[in-house]
């Protein structure tokens, strides 16, 4: 059995907490694959080391000095060296950096330090064998991940290892050149080496129990979700709920392995697991709550609208002739709604309602601003009658103005929108009726 598991920069921020990690990776045998992430801040005053790789890189781009702030991550590594009690020097990694910061050779390699220079420490410190990311992890020459190469060399260099650390965050380019992924990206890095040693399971270790139905900073003390699916998780994810990278799901996803995000400073905690399916019944209709402010609304009109070809087509290519991607687009028999972001949108209004007016013709368009939207997700809303319902009747319990609601055919989730001002006590109010009513 092979287990890959993650660890986030809050779980490597300091000596203290590479022991934590330690702890949990020598407990289990089956855990024989490590993806760390650069050490995160260790108080909520200080800095994470990514953050300071690109200010140094910053002032090494501008010609300014910034040996002073190299010195500073050198000084936070030797740290947790001297911490962990290790002969270790990374002196030489330095100068190799301060070299390559000299040449320019760019903010992605500069950020990808980081994790690098974190993979050498947690190595030496595990006895595990390094491997650098840049030797297994490939991008073609657009920056395009290319899964198939990494795929291969992956499976075939990790065959050889019973025990190895795999720093997150980046791989090369054809020319040698680094290439990060977007930020967050060492919980891709998990997932890829998950997909390419066929792991039992992939663990995600984080700061935080695993994923909680509602956003803490609206919902005091929020419910956890024991196991969620894909699906609903994607869901989520996109409406802004965030613990895991959403890409990070697609390479174990192929595969049917599970995720599981674990807390590194609660490990007897169980977190929460993501799935492929289960028969396994959420406590509650519901699985999640997620959302977003900052949408407008355009709405078009036109009479026997639901009788004339393309329509729908001539108006959504008002908003790709702009370069403007929609949310969602409820519609009527003569009426079609077509949420957009308001920032996206501001600028090439006028443009984009002149358009649909030469394309599509309509009788009135009207815009509405200050917008939010709100996803409630679960599985559980299949088999239940009455969802929408009792949203409905939540909202108007709470004075909140409903002014779009849209169900996908999945039944999976329901889309609500709202104004700006009343998206938190939108979000109290659905929580209430779907769980604080069963607890």
């Amino acid at each position: 059995m092979k287990k890959v598991v993650k660890f986030g920069g809050s779980s490597l921020a300091s000596a203290e907490q590479f022991m934590k990690v330690g702890g949990i990776i020598k407990a289990d045998e089956e855990r024989r694959f490590v993806i760390p992430s650069a050490p995160g801040k260790r108080n909520k005053k200080d800095t994470k080391v990514t953050d300071m790789l690109y200010d140094c890189y910053g002032a090494a781009e501008e010609d300014k000095p910034y040996q002073e702030q190299l010195k500073a991550i050198e000084d936070r590594y030797e740290e947790i060296i001297k911490g962990l009690g290790l002969e270790l020097s990374l002196k030489e990694e330095f100068k190799t950096i301060s070299a390559n910061f000299k040449k320019k050779a760019g903010r992605d390699y500069a950020a990808s330090r980081g994790e690098y220079l974190n993979g050498i420490v947690m190595a030496a410190y595990l006895k595990f064998t390094f491997i650098d990311a840049a030797e297994v992890i490939f991008f073609d020459e657009e920056g395009v991940f290319d899964a198939a190469k990494t795929d291969k060399v992956m499976s075939e260099r990790l065959e050889k290892e019973e025990y190895a650390v795999i720093p997150g965050f980046y791989g090369s380019q054809p020319d040698g050149s680094i290439r990060t992924f977007s930020r967050g990206g060492s919980d891709i890095t998990g997932s890829i080496v998950a997909k390419a040693v066929h792991a039992e399971v992939y663990e995600n270790w984080t700061d935080v129990s695993g994923f909680l139905i509602a956003d803490p900073r609206i919902i005091p003390n929020p419910v956890g979700i024991d196991t969620i699916t894909y699906k609903e998780l994607r869901e989520l994810s996109y409406m802004g709920a965030t613990v895991l990278h959403e890409d990070a799901i697609f390479p174990v996803r192929k595969e049917g392995i599970p995720i599981n995000i674990r807390n590194t400073n609660a490990p007897e905690d169980n977190g929460t697991w993501i799935v492929e399916s289960t028969c396994q019944k959420s406590k509650f209709v519901i699985t999640g709550i997620a959302g977003k402010k900052g949408f407008c609304s355009v709405n078009i009109e036109k009479d026997m609208m639901n009788a004339e070809i393309g329509f729908g087509r001539k108006v959504l290519q008002a908003f790709e002739d702009s370069g403007i991607s929609f949310e969602h687009v409820p519609s009527g028999i003569d009426t079609m709604t077509v949420f957009v972001h308001q920032d996206e949108f501001m600028d090439k209004e006028q443009k984009v309602v002149s358009a649909i007016h030469r394309l599509a013709h309509p009788d009135t368009i009207d815009i509405e601003s200050d917008l939010a939207l709100i996803a409630v997700v679960g599985r559980g809303m299949k088999s239940t009658r009455g969802t929408a319902g009792r949203i409905f009747s939540a909202l108007a319990h709470a004075n909140v103005n409903v002014k779009m609601i849209d169900q996908g055919s999945s039944e999976l989730n329901i889309i609500i929108g709202v104004r700006n001002e009343d998206f938190e006590a939108a979000i109290r109010a659905i929580y209430n009726i779907f769980v604080l009513v069963q607890i």
